[in-house]
C-alpha cells in the first residue's frame, strides 16, 4: 500500500509539473481573433481530436462541427487555421493571394531545408528564386515545343522498357518514376539515365521513400510533436537517409557542373543557369543565389519531379484496370483520332476529350496532396470576420476542394463525365485545383500537365492493359494517406496493340 501511495504522489507531481510547463510555454496563447475550433489540452494540443495516422480525415470530421474555417493546435506551440471546401480555399488563396503566399512549416523536412530553396523559402528570397526558376525552365523549353519533344522522347523510351516485360505481370512504380525523373533530370542536370542504372534506381527509390516518410503515420505524428521528437536520436533516421541520397546525388551533379561551366556560354540546364547567376552576383553580400539555395532548389525539383506525375499516372492506369469499359473507350478514341504508330503530342489534347477527361478525373479522385502544402500569412489579415496574425499557418485542404460535394456530385465515385459537356467536349471545373491556387501555385504545373498527357496517351497508344487480378479485386484506396495520397501497389500486364 505504501508503494501504491508513493506512485500516486509521483504521478500527481508529474501532472502538476506538466501543467506548469504548459502554462509557461508560449504557443497556446495567440494574438488576433482566430476562428473557433476544438479546445486544446496543455502540451497535447488537439491530439484527442486529431489522429496522427489519419490527420486529413480528422480535419474533415472537425469541419462538420466548426465549418469551413477553424483552428486546430498541433501540439502546444503550433496553431493552424484550416480551410475546407472550394469556396473557402478559393476565397483565401485566390481572393487574398498576396496575404496567403507565405510558406508554412513542413516539420519533417524543416531541418534539411531550413527555409532555403524555391519551395521552402519566404519573402524576398522566395520571390527571387521562384522568378529565376520559372524563367530558367521556360528558357530550357518548358511550355514550348522543345519541352514537348523532350517528354515525347522519354515516352518512347518508356514504351520500349514496357515492351521488354513481354506481357509478364510487374509493378509499374519504378519504371514510371524513372521516366518522370529523367524528364526533370534532363532539365535540371542536362542528363538522362538508363533505366537499368543502379545509382539512378537508388535515387528514384529515395524520392519515393521521402514521400512515403512524410506521409506516413510517423510523419503525421512528427508534424504535431516535432518539438518533442526532434531531439530524440533516430526518430528521423530512415527519412533522412532517403533525403541524404537525393542530396548526395544533387551535390555530385553540381560539382560536375562547376568543373565544366562555361561562363561565356548559354546555360545547358537549370544548374548552369543558377551557377551563372551566382557568378553575376558574387560580390553582392545580400544575394540569394548561394550554394545552399542552389542545392535546396535542385533537391526539391528532383524529388517533386520524380514522385508527383508518376504517382498520378500509376493511379490512372489502375483506374483503367478497375474499369475496363473506360480503358476500351480511350483506346477507341485514340485509334479513331490518331491511328497507330504515332507518339501523341499536346496538340492532340483537343481531339481526345474523353482521354483528357479521364486524366482529370484520376487527378481529382486521387487528390495527390490532400492536405495542401502549408501556407503562412505574410501580414495580419482580416478573413471572414477573423483577424489572422502575420505568420499564422494555414492548411488549405485541396482534397476537400477536389471532393467537394457542392461542386462534384457523388465525389467519391470515378466519373470522367464530370469533365465533358453534353456534346462530348472537354469541360473545365473551377474547383479542379490539384496544383493549388494563388502565388504559391505549383511552379511546375505546366510541365506536369504535359507529362501526364503525353506519357499516359503514349502507353495507351502502344499497349492494351491487363492485370492478373480481376477488376473487382483491385482496390482504389491509397496505401498511405497523409501529406500525400500514395496509390496502392498492383501488378500490371501490357500487350502490344
Amino acid at each position: 500500500m505504501e508503494l501504491v501511495g508513493t506512485w500516486a504522489q509521483l504521478l500527481l507531481l508529474l501532472l502538476l509539473l506538466l501543467l506548469l510547463l504548459a502554462r509557461a510555454l508560449p504557443g497556446t496563447r495567440t494574438r488576433g481573433q482566430l476562428p473557433p475550433g476544438p479546445t486544446p489540452l496543455p502540451l497535447l494540443g488537439n491530439l484527442l481530436q486529431l489522429r496522427p495516422g489519419a490527420l486529413y480525415s480528422s480535419l474533415l470530421q472537425l469541419s462538420k462541427k466548426y465549418g469551413q474555417v477553424f483552428t486546430v493546435y498541433l501540439g502546444p506551440r503550433r496553431h493552424v487555421v484550416v480551410l475546407v471546401g472550394h469556396e473557402a480555399v478559393r476565397e483565401a488563396l485566390g481572393g487574398h493571394a498576396e496575404e496567403f503566399s507565405g510558406r508554412g512549416l513542413l516539420a519533417t523536412l524543416h531541418g534539411t531545408f531550413d527555409g532555403h530553396g524555391v519551395f521552402f523559402a519566404n519573402g524576398g528570397r522566395w520571390r527571387q528564386l521562384r522568378r529565376f526558376t520559372t524563367l530558367a525552365l521556360r528558357d530550357l523549353g518548358m511550355g514550348r515545343r522543345e519541352g514537348e519533344e523532350l517528354i515525347q522522347a522519354e515516352a518512347r523510351r518508356l514504351v520500349e522498357a514496357l515492351q521488354e516485360t513481354q506481357g509478364r505481370p510487374f509493378d509499374p512504380s519504378l519504371l514510371l518514376a524513372q521516366a518522370t525523373s529523367n524528364i526533370v533530370c534532363s532539365l535540371v542536370f542536362g542528363l538522362r539515365f538508363p533505366y537499368a542504372d543502379e545509382e539512378f534506381q537508388a535515387v528514384v527509390r529515395a524520392a519515393g521513400g521521402t514521400l512515403l516518410g512524410i506521409s506516413s503515420p510517423w510523419g503525421q505524428t512528427y508534424e504535431m510533436f516535432s518539438w518533442l521528437l526532434q531531439p530524440l536520436p533516430g526518430t528521423q533516421a530512415q527519412l533522412l537517409s532517403h533525403v541524404g541520397t537525393l542530396a548526395a546525388f544533387a551535390v555530385q551533379q553540381v560539382l560536375r557542373h562547376q568543373a565544366s561551366l562555361d561562363i561565356s556560354g548559354p546555360a545547358r540546364d537549370v544548374v548552369d543557369a543558377f551557377l551563372l547567376k551566382m557568378a553575376q552576383e558574387e560580390k553582392d553580400p545580400d544575394t540569394e543565389f548561394t550554394e545552399k539555395n542552389l542545392l535546396m532548389t535542385v533537391i526539391y525539383l528532383l524529388f517533386a519531379g520524380t514522385v508527383t506525375v508518376s504517382a498520378t499516372v500509376r493511379y490512372a492506369l489502375l483506374l483503367l484496370l478497375k474499369y475496363p469499359q473506360v480503358h476500351a473507350r480511350i483506346q477507341e478514341e485514340l485509334a479513331r483520332e490518331l491511328g497507330p504508330g504515332r507518339t501523341p503530342g499536346l496538340g492532340d489534347r483537343t481531339r481526345l476529350p474523353y482521354t483528357d477527361a479521364v486524366l482529370h478525373e484520376a487527378q481529382r479522385l486521387l487528390a495527390l496532396v490532400p492536405m495542401g502544402v502549408p501556407r503562412a500569412l505574410t501580414q495580419t489579415t482580416c478573413f471572414r470576420g477573423y483577424t489572422l496574425p502575420q505568420g499564422t499557418e494555414v492548411f488549405p485542404l485541396l482534397g476537400s476542394v477536389l471532393h467537394d460535394p457542392e461542386v462534384f456530385e457523388q465525389p467519391e465515385l470515378f466519373n470522367p463525365g464530370r469533365f465533358l459537356d453534353k456534346d462530348g467536349r472537354f469541360k473545365k471545373h473551377e474547383a479542379f485545383l490539384p496544383f493549388s491556387l494563388g502565388k504559391r501555385v505549383c511552379l511546375g504545373e505546366g510541365l506536369a500537365r504535359a507529362e501526364l498527357f503525353v506519357l499516359f496517351t503514349a502507353i495507351l497508344q502502344a499497349f492494351s492493359l491487363d492485370s492478373p487480378c480481376p477488376p473487382a479485386a483491385l482496390g482504389l484506396q491509397p496505401a498511405v494517406s497523409g501529406f500525400a495520397n500514395i496509390p496502392p501497389a498492383y501488378q500490371l500486364q501490357v500487350q502490344p496493340r
